[in-house]
């Protein structure tokens, strides 16, 4: 449930009237180190003046005169400010260790003359100094030197939390992450954000209060309180997001329209080149994020099999710099490949991810290729030049509404560009070939699902055949692998970033219908389960992921819009527009007729498909190639429903096809 992720101590700057505060240059060294000794002077003079009022000083012998006295005290005060550096830090963040540092120089200074005194008395009457005013000195010159400290301290942070453009917020969590944060508010100057108090939930046993903040329970009461403080945000530490459920724990602070912001993680902090402040390699605020909304546990994958899989071998991603594929090549470059062959169409996007690749990856080789997996020809010369062992095949056509209108286009890209690459892997040895599929192919009620489905026919029987061919022999067998699963966040497409412009455009937020539903998984996740997908297929199956639960969109587009800082249907509103050209309102991650196996990975299954004859099904996916070479829509469409009876159009006027 995470909305800003924002750096608070650098790149969020106050508003213009309190620029000459954030503005202020830090006292020099020497300028902190004469007012040092200034005060060390008064603090003398104060000690001098106690010690003949309150102190009787007759003694034998004869001391120093006072100016005497007050300079070799200087000096020595002088020094051990330098041992000590109490001059080095900048008095408006002064802590603990300054004040420790401060005590160190003083008590040295004092105690140096005083076991002179006693030194000298062992053989002569004269002292240099008075013992007792050394003592009072002392404490005088402690108590001088930390108040001056405190007191900038403190009127730093007065007029940092009541300038214009302030912002009261609540640290939610009393453990020492959210300490930090309020501590990092209170000390820097460019931050707009005032924490008021901490919200101590049923893990913090905290009820006092911390750094003379209240602590206040989360109850009924809490939300009257922060209106009365006028607190509009609450910060969640990242360390505290993990702990938590953000739709139980976080809910009653989105109902009633306060912002959830929270912090990088402090490993993301590093000093500035002059050391003097703290930065973050991340934006002040990062794209509105919706992961946590699932609130899906760690993907654990076995990284040895992954290993085993890709290290030392020629890699190849088809739709390489596509959502998916692009993940699925930063993953791949992990675990040392000789090669990764980067297939794809889009000339840009393979320029872009190359860059990105050459700042993670240096040492990894990649070889780019502008390819079209329709073209067999073109696609044969890669596999000529590069013989690839193992092949990811992302690319492909996805866009629901889009294949309606082009359903040709679909087959050509989705079943053709499929054939084509498995093709070519058995022609050219290849270990193994994993192909994305979608939960769409399940029970299709579109053009999209049902081509996906019928490159899921082609792999599997071709396997089969290959297999019974083989049967008796040496001679290894490609393994075909397909992996199915549903929506991904932020791939292109998704309703997430579409959600995110109308947002920003200030609505509205347009919503099929109140009803649909959806299975949502992180890019990251989803190609993490693929590798591991990869190492645990025999050959001929389709494997399929754990999508959680379905995620109503309605609500999606209601969190996200509360998530912004804005109120649903008053600030931004939603609206319905009806179901598009072969949508459903919900996506089934299995056919009916299908079983599923679990496996060693409990977030995978292995679906038990109906099997196919490879002889019968080439010669019909042949003729569907060629019906849709021609550009013939409906005789294509009407071939794809003889391949793949379960499939059912819905608002598309291919339902015609059905009756």
């Amino acid at each position: 449930m995470k909305i800003y992720k924002t750096n608070f101590f650098k790149d969020i700057k106050r508003s213009d009237i309190f620029s000459h505060v954030t503005n202020i240059t830090y006292l020099p060294k020497w300028g902190v180190l004469l007012i040092d000794l200034l005060l060390a002077l008064i603090a003398y003079m104060i000690s001098y003046l106690i010690g003949h009022t309150l102190v009787t000083m007759r003694v034998e012998g004869s001391i120093l005169e006072v100016w005497k006295q007050a300079a070799i005290l200087m000096v020595l005060q002088t020094f051990f400010f330098w041992v000590f550096h109490t001059y080095s830090g900048i008095l408006r963040f002064s802590t603990f260790i300054d004040a420790t540092k401060i005590v160190l120089s003083v008590v040295c200074a004092s105690f140096l003359p005083a076991a002179f005194n006693i030194v000298i008395k062992e053989f002569s009457t004269t002292g240099l100094f008075f013992n007792s005013i050394l003592y009072i000195y002392m404490f005088v010159a402690i108590v001088l030197l930390v108040c001056w400290r405190v007191t900038v301290k403190l009127s730093f942070e007065y007029m940092s939390h009541h300038a214009p453009g302030t912002r009261p917020v609540m640290v939610y969590g009393t453990q020492s992450a959210g300490l930090a944060i309020a501590k990092m508010l209170n000390s820097n100057m460019d931050s707009p954000y005032r924490p008021v108090g901490f919200i101590a939930d049923a893990a913090d046993n905290v009820r006092h209060d911390l750094l003379g903040l209240k602590v206040y329970v989360k109850d009924e009461r809490l939300i009257r309180i922060m209106e009365a403080k006028e607190v509009q945000d609450i910060i969640v530490s990242p360390m505290k997001m993990k702990e938590i459920t953000p739709s139980r724990d976080l809910a009653v602070f989105l109902d009633n329209n306060i912002r959830i912001l929270t912090t990088p993680y402090f490993t993301d902090f590093h000093e500035d080149e002059e050391g003097e402040e703290m930065q973050t390699k991340i934006g002040s605020i990062e794209s509105i994020k919706v992961e946590d909304l699932l609130e899906r546990p760690v993907i654990h994958i076995n990284t040895e099999n992954v290993r085993q899989v890709i290290s030392d071998k020629v890699v190849m991603v088809t739709g390489a710099a596509g959502s998916i594929g692009s993940e699925i090549v930063r993953q791949v470059s992990k675990y040392n490949p000789r090669l990764v062959v980067l297939a794809e169409l889009a000339e840009s996007p393979l320029h872009d991810l190359s860059l990105d690749l050459a700042n993670l990856f240096p040492k990894q080789p990649y070889a780019r290729v502008i390819t079209d997996v329709r073209d067999y020809n073109m696609l044969k010369e890669t596999f000529e030049e590069y013989h690839p062992q193992v092949i990811f095949h992302a690319a492909a056509y996805k866009h629901v509404p889009l294949m309606e209108e082009y359903p040709t286009q679909a087959i050509l890209a989705n079943v053709l560009g499929t054939k084509n690459v498995a093709d070519l892997a058995v022609a050219y040895h290849a270990e193994r070939f994993v192909m994305i599929s979608t939960d769409k192919a399940v029970n299709p009620t579109n053009i999209m699902g049902a081509s996906k489905r019928i490159a899921e026919i082609y792999v599997q029987s071709l396997f089969r055949k290959l297999t019974k061919q083989a049967a008796g022999s040496d001679t290894p067998v490609t393994k075909f692998i397909t992996t199915r699963f549903g929506n991904v966040l932020g791939s292109n497409g998704s309703v997430v970033p579409f959600f995110k412009k109308q947002i920003a455009a200030g609505g509205p937020v347009t919503v099929t219908h109140p009803d649909i539903i959806r299975y949502f998984m992180t890019i990251p996740e989803a190609s993490c389960l693929v590798l591991e997908a990869s190492t645990l297929g025999n050959g001929g199956e389709i494997f399929c992921f754990d999508m959680g639960s379905p995620v109503r969109i309605a609500d999606l587009a209601k969190n996200m819009i509360r998530l912004a800082g804005y109120i649903p249907g008053k600030d931004i509103q939603i609206t319905y527009t009806g179901l598009r050209p072969g949508e459903k309102l919900y996506e089934e991650l299995l056919n009916q007729k299908e079983l599923t196996l679990p496996t060693a990975n409990e977030k995978i299954m292995i679906a038990k498909v109906r099997e196919n004859d490879y002889d019968e099904m080439a010669v019909k996916i042949d003729r569907l190639i060629d019906s849709a070479r021609k550009g013939m829509a409906f005789p294509s469409v009407k071939l794809m429903k003889e391949l793949v009876p379960e499939f059912q159009s819905k608002n598309s006027i291919y339902e015609q096809l059905d009756k």
